[in-house]
C-alpha cells in the first residue's frame, strides 16, 4: 500500500472462496473464451473478405463482433490467470485502465446495437431510400460516433475513480475492476459519482435501447402490413438474431448498471457479469449466424475454397 487512501495495487478476490475448485472451472471457462474468440473472429474475417457481405448490416455486425472480442479481452484473460494464481494482484494503474476500456467498449457495443436497429428500420420501412440513407459514408459516421463518444465520455469517470480515497482496504470482491466494488472501498462521498454513473447509463444504455425500441416498433407495424406470409417471415427473420442480442445485452446491463447507487449485492453482480463476459460472447456468433442463410452460404463457399486450396497444395 502506498498509503491508506491511495493503494498501489488491488487484490481481486474473484473466485477465491471456491478454493481448489478454481482449477476445475479454469478449463471450461478457457474453452468458452477461445470459442467466443474464434467465432467472432470468423465473422469479422468473412465480412472483410467476401463482397457479398459488404453491406451496412454486416458492416455493423463486424463492428459488434470486434467489440465482443475486445470487451472479453479486458477482463477474461486476467480472470483465467487469476484462477491459477495464488495471489491475485492488479496494480492501481492497471485497474483504472481496465475500468476505462471495459466500460468504454461496453457502451460502444450498445450504440452499435442501436445502429443495427436503425439499419433494419431503413431497410424495411424505407427500402426505396435505403441505398441513399445508409450509404458507406453514413455508416462510417454512425460507427465512428459509436466508438468515439464513450471513449471521450469515460475520461472524467475514470479520473474521478483515480482521485477517490480508498481507505476501506484494497480487496476488490470481483474478478475485474467493476464499478460497485471500487465504490465500496472508498471512504469519500460517492453520491455525486453514483448520480453521474446513473446519468451515463441513461445516456448510453437507455437512450440506445429507446432508439432500438422505437425502430422495431415501426418495423413491426410495417411488416404486419406486408400482404404475403412469406414476405412477413423473411422480414422478421432478418431481425430475429438482432432482437435476441438486444434482449440478452440490455437485460443484463440494465440489471447491473442502470440503477442509482449500489442496489445489488456484489455477489449477484459478479454472477451476472460472469455470464455476460464469458457465456454471452460464446453464444453471440451462433445467434448471429444460425438463421442467417446469406452468411451460412458465404461461410460454406469460403470453406470450399479453402478446401480446394489445401488439396491443390
Amino acid at each position: 500500500m502506498a498509503n491508506l487512501s491511495h493503494p498501489s495495487e488491488f487484490i481481486l478476490l474473484g473466485f477465491s472462496p471456491l478454493g481448489e475448485l478454481q482449477v476445475l472451472i479454469y478449463g471450461p471457462f478457457l474453452v468458452l473464451y477461445l470459442l467466443a474468440f474464434i467465432g467472432n473472429t470468423v465473422i469479422i474475417v468473412m465480412v472483410f473478405v467476401d463482397t457479398h457481405l459488404h453491406t451496412p448490416m454486416y458492416f455493423f455486425l463486424g463492428n459488434f463482433s470486434l467489440l465482443e472480442i475486445l470487451v472479453t479481452m479486458t477482463a477474461v484473460p486476467r480472470m483465467l490467470s487469476d484462477l491459477l494464481a495464488p495471489r491475485k494482484v492488479i496494480s492501481f494503474t492497471g485497474c483504472m485502465v481496465q475500468f476505462y476500456f471495459y466500460f468504454s467498449l461496453g457502451s460502444t457495443s450498445f450504440l452499435i446495437l442501436s445502429d443495427m436497429a436503425l439499419d433494419r428500420f431503413v431497410a424495411i420501412c424505407h427500402p426505396l431510400h435505403y441505398g441513399t440513407l445508409m450509404r458507406g459514408a453514413v455508416c462510417a459516421q454512425l460507427a465512428g460516433a459509436a466508438w468515439a463518444t464513450p471513449f471521450l465520455a469515460m475520461v472524467p469517470t475514470v479520473l474521478s475513480r483515480v482521485h477517490l480515497s480508498y481507505c476501506h482496504g484494497n480487496v476488490i470482491n470481483h474478478f475485474f475492476c467493476d464499478n460497485a466494488p471500487l465504490l465500496q472501498l472508498s471512504c469519500s462521498d460517492t453520491k455525486l459519482l453514483e448520480s453521474w454513473d446513473f446519468v451515463m447509463a441513461l445516456a448510453f444504455v437507455l437512450s440506445s435501447f429507446l432508439v432500438t425500441l422505437i425502430s422495431y416498433g415501426y418495423i413491426v407495424s410495417t411488416v404486419l402490413h406486408i400482404p404475403s406470409a412469406s414476405g412477413r417471415q423473411k422480414a422478421f427473420s432478418t431481425c430475429g438474431s438482432h432482437l435476441t442480442l438486444v434482449f440478452i445485452g440490455y437485460s443484463s446491463t440494465i440489471f447491473l448498471y442502470v440503477q442509482p447507487g449500489k442496489a445489488h449485492s456484489v455477489e449477484v453482480n459478479k454472477t451476472v457479469a460472469l455470464v455476460t463476459s464469458v457465456l454471452t460472447p460464446f453464444l453471440n456468433p451462433f445467434i448471429l449466424t444460425l438463421r442467417n442463410e446469406t452468411f451460412k452460404a458465404v461461410l460454406r463457399g469460403q470453406m470450399q475454397r479453402l478446401k480446394g486450396l489445401l488439396q491443390a497444395l
